[in-house]
């Protein structure tokens, strides 16, 4: 197989807002046609499908997940935006969409996942 035949892959799982964030972004850039997507949710077979492919190339199988290129996969919800931001020739800063969710429900689950933690390790060492 080439690079020229190659799709790239994306491994996003159901109600993962850094996977949104990667489908936001592939929708919004028109690159979502150039990209397999293999969506799964948590706890079924597939899931467990999906790491067993993954698991033999990344230190730890977390999602996103993407194989960009043949052999080159990555982890992060940035990288994969950065890797497909670079080939469409997009600025996420310029993507309204993109950014409205980045910097309104992406930051604020964020933020409360942060708190929420932080709660429970306060509560554990009460």
């Amino acid at each position: 197989m080439t690079n020229e035949t190659f799709k790239p892959i994306v491994y996003l799982k159901e109600n993962c807002p850094f996977c949104l964030k990667v489908r936001l972004f592939l929708l919004e850039s028109g690159l979502a046609s150039e990209v397999e997507s293999r969506d799964f949710v948590p706890g079924t077979e597939q899931e467990e499908k999906i790491r067993t492919e993954l698991l033999p190339h990344l230190d730890k199988v977390s999602f996103p997940s993407a194989q960009l290129e043949p052999g080159r996969y990555v982890a992060e919800s940035d990288d994969i935006v950065a890797f497909f931001a670079a080939k469409a020739g997009r600025d996420p800063a310029g993507m309204p969409v993109y950014r409205n969710y980045v910097d309104g429900v992406f930051a604020m689950s964020m933020k409360l996942w942060k708190e929420n933690q932080e709660l429970k390790k306060a509560v554990s060492a009460a």
